[in-house]
């Protein structure tokens, strides 16, 4: 029987910069490497609202005045995992910026998110986020290597093209021709 869990993230802006976490500092982490917002998981009784407005203090020391309530990810990894992450942005908080224990916080400009490691999902809903106000529900398949599989978004699955590298192979990566053609990636037609 899959793992199911509810978790939350944030992606708290200012000057035109999103506030990331660089995951590398916890042991046996399955976003070991990855930059992601700041968020975790529910605890027992809480909102998703309370949740990340919990953890955003506990991670970073910023204490949230406003959230707005984006979307809804199905993240599934394989048959042994489901989770259920509530997407939030701020552009409202205040406080003193602490370190983290699960990772090193930076300040990213906007236009330089794509060049970091990011989950492959996580391309897609951050240009969804970025494209439009729209709440949206996003379910997003990966294998057991990390690479996306299938995506889904309000219910209508999303073609996948096959990346490429500089040799012309595949990656075995997939994305959509929305991210493709914003990071300007090299793919090959789908058959």
């Amino acid at each position: 029987m899959p793992n199911i869990s509810n978790s939350t993230i944030c992606y708290i802006e200012k000057d035109q910069k999103y506030l990331m976490l660089l995951r590398n500092k916890k042991k046996q982490d399955v976003n070991q490497g990855k930059w992601i917002g700041v968020g975790g998981h529910c605890e027992d009784g809480e909102s998703p609202e309370d949740c990340i407005r919990r953890e955003v203090r506990e991670e970073s020391g910023l204490i949230l005045d406003q959230l707005s309530f984006r979307g809804v990810i199905t993240f599934v990894y394989g048959n042994s995992m489901t989770e259920y992450i509530y997407l939030f942005t701020s552009s409202a908080f205040h406080g003193q910026q602490i370190p983290c224990n699960e990772g090193e916080l930076h300040w990213i400009d906007r236009d330089r998110l794509y060049d970091l490691n990011l989950w492959d999902g996580d391309r897609i809903f951050l240009h969804l986020m970025e494209k439009n106000g729209n709440f949206f529900s996003l379910k997003l398949v990966y294998d057991a290597k990390d690479h996306i599989r299938e995506a889904v978004l309000n219910g209508e699955k999303l073609l996948l093209y096959p990346l490429m590298d500089e040799n012309g192979n595949e990656t075995g990566s997939m994305q959509t021709k929305e991210v493709i053609d914003l990071e300007n990636l090299t793919y090959k037609e789908p058959v």
